[in-house]
């Protein structure tokens, strides 16, 4: 429930008691259950009057769609994943490169590079 674990919800219940008292939380809680209540209420209202007033064209309309990280989302990325995913051809697992340098034995002076200093 919103990513709360067993700890956090027992701390919030003794945050609610201590002030609210004993007395006045089963109020404050049916309070808050019963305004929960009437905002899920609300936005279903406000869904299903939006989606009988826009028409059959707009039937699989979800509000959350105008979300601007899930419009670019769906409209732009999905697209353009598609098309990379299509594009790359099947190729064989990269191998490590071979060292640049040569390994020494012990006792070996390795070379001197006058460009390099």
């Amino acid at each position: 429930m919103f990513g709360l674990g067993w700890p956090e919800i027992v701390a919030l219940v003794v945050i609610a008691l201590l002030v609210f008292g004993p007395e006045k939380l089963p109020q404050a809680a049916s309070q808050a259950g019963r305004t929960l209540r009437q905002l899920r209420q609300m936005a279903n209202n406000a869904r299903s009057d939006l989606e009988a007033n826009l028409g059959p064209e707009f039937k699989n309309f979800d509000p959350a769609d105008l979300n601007p990280k899930t419009f670019v989302r769906k409209h732009l990325l999905d697209d353009v994943e598609k098309d990379w995913k299509d594009d790359e051809p099947d190729l064989p697992p990269l191998e490590p490169p071979a060292p640049a340098y040569a390994e020494l034995n012990f006792g070996e002076i390795p070379p001197y590079d006058n460009e390099a200093t």
